[in-house]
């Protein structure tokens, strides 16, 4: 199913919305795309008569919305203070290095994506970095440069 259907699909469902739909339309939309595209924001504006800015003023608002695609590997990076203490800058930046992309970007093949995150609440384990949901504890730079090399080639094959 194509996007368009997909965000089409849940307009639809939403027949008689107002503007109090705005977040539940939003997260199904998210849920469904995996991200809130630039043609997502047009039809919600249009299907609740409001202006584009006030749909993406809330969608901003919230950091539980994405405004790009995850990679098919999606590598979530803790900087809580433990994590911090333990050397997660210098985990993120040799993700950054690896990938060529800073935190908050996809690479352009689509299969990586790098996102910070406050707390993974795993402290005692740090640093830690999530990979698509899988917890990796007390990560090195070698081990971190290993799996992402790994992955790499994976997909080359």
């Amino acid at each position: 199913m194509s996007t368009q259907t997909k965000v089409d699909k849940i307009l639809a469902g939403h027949a008689f919305a107002k503007r109090d739909k705005i977040i539940p339309i939003l997260q199904e939309i998210q849920e469904a795309e995996g991200y809130i595209s630039q043609n997502a924001v047009v039809k919600v504006s249009r299907h609740l008569s409001m202006p584009a800015s006030k749909i993406y003023g809330v969608a901003t608002f919230y950091n539980q919305f994405r405004f790009k695609a995850r990679g098919k590997y999606h590598i979530m990076v803790c900087r809580g203070t433990a994590c911090h203490v333990k050397g997660s800058l210098s985990a993120l930046r040799l993700v950054e290095d690896c990938l060529k992309i800073k935190a908050g970007d996809t690479t352009r093949d689509g299969l990586f994506s790098i996102e910070v995150v406050v707390c993974m609440g795993a402290c005692g384990l740090a640093p830690v970095i999530s990979l698509n949901g899988e917890c990796h504890a007390k990560v090195t730079p070698e081990k971190l440069k290993n799996l992402v090399e790994e992955l790499k080639l994976k997909e080359t094959k």
